[in-house]
């Protein structure tokens, strides 16, 4: 009998939950064991984090309110007391008391409110609470300050989010503190996240079939990462570690075509490291399984496409061909194994004779300009802001926000990518978007 990468992970721990009895351990999703896949392969050992800035007026925030709500939302979602702890080389998340810090940072003389997240961001560690909160504002006569709600990245995907700044909103209207929640009320909440991370170990176990993989094997046979690794380009004194572009296009009435956003990042892989490579970028895809609860977690596989000209020739879903419709083709045909985890599929393309590492270079993410709620603290509305200069995962990201029309933003590694180079990238990614012609599934 065939047993997955995830099978083999399902078998190890529960051997080590059954020799660490008298501690509470939760076994880890494929998307989570990315997230340690990655982490491993970076040369600082940085974790990948999702922050979201708010602006406020002045005075707005009670940081001790907004703690209390905070570890109230701790207490009532198991991965967010949680920490990743590695036991005889098996992953796992150990439950823990609440303990969300939220810290009002002082700026060194000189720095701007963005200046000061960046570098508190930058100095987030693996270890400690998987939310933390930051207040930083940009100096004594600022009108505004700006909260970060941030996350460990294995703590939450998209739809999480969007549960997190409702409950933190409703939390802080009401004064509640973790000892306000019922004890049913976090037992429920621990069997239902419990419960859909082993459904969704059951459904990654199935999409780690050998056939899976065989597919997996011959679409990514040709695909290794080009850019070069973080540090090739020296960065002059006092320039931020990544820059960014934007553009806003004409949204179609159906949506964002999937497959011509596939295009564009391609047609932006050409351009950033050469045509007739193929490159791998990913994208998260999926959900809970149909029957798990909602909970807060990390549940969005990252799915592979060979961005190139001659991407996967001979493999099933790739005729070496351009266009939205050739792309579509391949992509249906990704979407029916799309749960197959990431490190099972890196593990197909070594085995099919690729040399990719494992790491992107590229990432794309879409949203739904409707599903992102406001946050609401005391009353006030805070107003979504960007904090340009973080670092970013991938040689370069692009993320875009469908609603009225699309909102395109692009940032890239300073340290990997030239600016001149990035800006003509970008370019032919809204180029390509531009010229596509409607083909496969709308996004939204």
């Amino acid at each position: 009998m065939h047993l997955s990468i995830t099978g083999q992970y399902q078998a190890r721990f529960q051997r080590i939950a059954a020799d660490h009895g008298d501690v509470e351990l939760l076994p880890l999703t494929g998307a989570q064991r990315r997230f340690v896949l990655v982490r491993s392969l970076d040369p600082a050992g940085r974790p990948d984090i999702v922050p979201m800035f708010f602006a406020f007026p002045r005075g707005t925030v009670d940081p001790a309110r907004l703690r209390a709500a905070a570890n109230h939302l701790a207490a009532r979602h198991p991965v967010l007391r949680s920490r990743p702890q590695v036991l005889r080389g098996t992953p796992a998340l150990r439950l823990a008391e609440p303990d969300v810090p939220v810290e009002r940072l002082v700026g060194a003389p000189g720095e701007d409110a963005a200046a000061t997240l960046r570098r508190a961001l930058g100095a987030w560690t693996a270890q400690g609470s998987p939310l933390r909160l930051y207040l930083a504002e940009d100096g004594p006569d600022a009108e505004e300050e700006v909260l970060a709600v941030v996350l460990d990245h294995a703590a939450c995907d998209g739809q999480s989010l969007a549960r997190i700044v409702e409950e933190l909103g409703s939390a802080y209207r009401d004064g509640a503190g973790p000892g306000d929640l019922a004890l049913a009320e976090a037992v429920a909440e621990l069997a239902g996240y419990r419960e859909a991370v082993l459904m969704q170990l059951d459904a990654e176990q199935r999409a780690g079939s050998s056939a899976a993989l065989e597919y997996w094997g011959g679409r990514l046979r040709q695909v290794r990462e080009r850019a070069p690794l973080p540090g090739a380009q020296a960065l002059a004194a006092g320039t931020l570690p990544t820059g960014a572009a934007e553009a806003r296009l004409p949204a179609p009435a159906s949506g964002a075509p999937f497959p011509a956003l596939l295009d564009a990042c391609r047609a932006t892989a050409r351009v950033l490291y050469g045509a007739g490579q193929v490159s791998p970028i990913g994208y998260p895809w999926g959900g809970r399984p149909a029957a798990a609860a909602p909970v807060v977690g990390c549940f969005l596989n990252t799915v592979v496409f060979p961005a190139g000209t001659d991407a996967a020739p001979d493999g099933p879903g790739g005729d070496g061909s351009l266009g939205a419709e050739a792309t579509a083709a391949g992509w249906w045909d990704d979407l029916d194994r799309a749960d197959t985890p990431f490190d099972e599929v890196v593990h197909a393309a070594r085995s099919a004779g690729s040399l990719w590492s494992g790491r992107l270079d590229g990432l794309l993410t879409v949203d739904d300009a409707a599903r992102r709620p406001p946050l609401s603290l005391g009353g006030a509305t805070g107003r979504e802001v960007h904090v340009d200069g973080r670092q970013v995962r991938a040689p370069f990201a692009v993320s875009v926000t469908h609603g009225p029309e699309l909102h395109v933003r692009m940032v890239w590694d300073r340290q990997v990518l030239g600016d001149h180079r990035a800006h003509d990238g970008f370019d032919a990614f809204c180029a390509a978007l531009s010229a596509s012609e409607p083909a496969g599934v709308a996004v939204g």
